[in-house]
């Protein structure tokens, strides 16, 4: 079973797959830690894991190099400091990728959240705020908007203001999934698991059963030491991505008031909900990366509205109500 959690990471510096890598060139598994989180590869490629990991490496230096805002070099980040530059195509492609989520999700998913990403703390400087009034919402609201920004024909990010901030953090891991993903198949892979800081893309069977890949679903629990499953699913062939809030926080210290990392890019406030965690399966896992965090944003109903208007989405919500935990499925969850 291949765990997925419930993630708040981030792109730091690019920790290479050779480091502290567990490497069986016979059974086509490794494992080890990359783009600040760790990651699985299971595969059938008759391509040895040594030739795999080294050509993986350079996959993930680019996406790094591209749209890493712990990167100071990093595209996204002279972007973030008001240089105009063209990207490159994998930026171009999470671009216009968080353009069609920001749409359908009518902008609870926006990666111009950045600015208050950074005030409320959470971002790469991990700013000391000491109660929410220190944060002017409302300036900073001008900064937040997708349609603030636009990728014209020369490949050339433009801000309608300088200071607008892009951060890709919760749809560049689901991304890369996909881009090693499609590397695998064309290595000749025709059953795979690819797994990075709980993002997950799976195609054919598991050689272990000969069966649909079986994912758990993390237990929301604030212990990270808790590895309980709260339940499964047998995954083929689409990717799956879970998002929540109940482990990543902060505290008002003036009222003591928990500051949630999810922020809804429309109001600029810090999500106060009783869903706990969000799980959605798509066809890749750039959408259910995007789609997650989006979910965790909208209320209840109208997040289910939305995915039950998108046939190649379905979702899984864990909602909290008088200290018991139930669970909200739209109509295609395969339970």
């Amino acid at each position: 079973m291949y765990p997925l959690s419930s993630r708040y990471l981030s792109f730091i510096s690019l920790v290479l797959i050779t480091t502290n890598c567990q490497n069986d060139n016979k059974s086509g598994t490794f494992t080890g830690n990359a783009l600040g989180t760790s990651y699985t590869i299971k595969h059938d490629s008759p391509i040895t894991n040594d030739l795999l990991i080294f050509d993986i490496n350079k996959i993930l230096e680019k996406i790094n190099q591209s749209m890493s805002t712990y990167d100071s070099d990093s595209d996204i980040s002279k972007i973030n400091n008001g240089y105009q530059i063209s990207v490159d195509p994998y930026f171009k492609e999470v671009y216009l990728k968080a353009l069609e989520v920001w749409i359908k999700t009518k902008g609870a998913f926006d990666p111009t959240v950045g600015s208050l990403v950074n005030a409320y703390g959470f971002g790469p400087n991990k700013n000391d705020i000491n109660s929410l009034s220190d944060i002017k919402i409302d300036s900073l609201l001008e900064l937040t908007g997708f349609d603030k920004i636009k990728l014209n024909n020369d490949g050339v990010l433009i801000k309608s203001n300088k200071n607008i901030i892009i951060d890709f953090n919760a749809i560049a891991k689901g991304y890369t999934v996909d881009v090693i993903s499609k590397y695998l198949e064309k290595k000749g892979a025709q059953n795979y698991l690819v797994e990075i800081g709980g993002e997950i893309m799976a195609k054919g069977l598991s050689p272990r059963n000969n069966q649909p890949w079986k994912i758990g679903i993390d237990y929301p629990s604030s212990n990270s030491l808790n590895t309980k499953n709260y339940t499964t699913y047998l995954l083929s062939n689409k990717a799956i991505a879970t998002s929540g809030n109940y482990r990543h926080y902060r505290v008002d210290n003036l009222t003591g008031k928990r500051i949630f990392h999810t922020i809804d890019p429309r109001t600029g406030k810090s999500v106060q909900s009783k869903i706990l965690s969000t799980s959605v399966v798509a066809l890749d896992c750039a959408s259910a990366d995007a789609w997650a965090t989006g979910l965790m944003v909208l209320d209840l109903e109208e997040g289910l509205k939305l995915i039950e208007k998108n046939s190649d989405l379905e979702a899984l919500w864990i909602i909290e109500n008088d200290n018991a935990l139930n669970s909200v499925y739209s109509s295609g969850w395969e339970n």
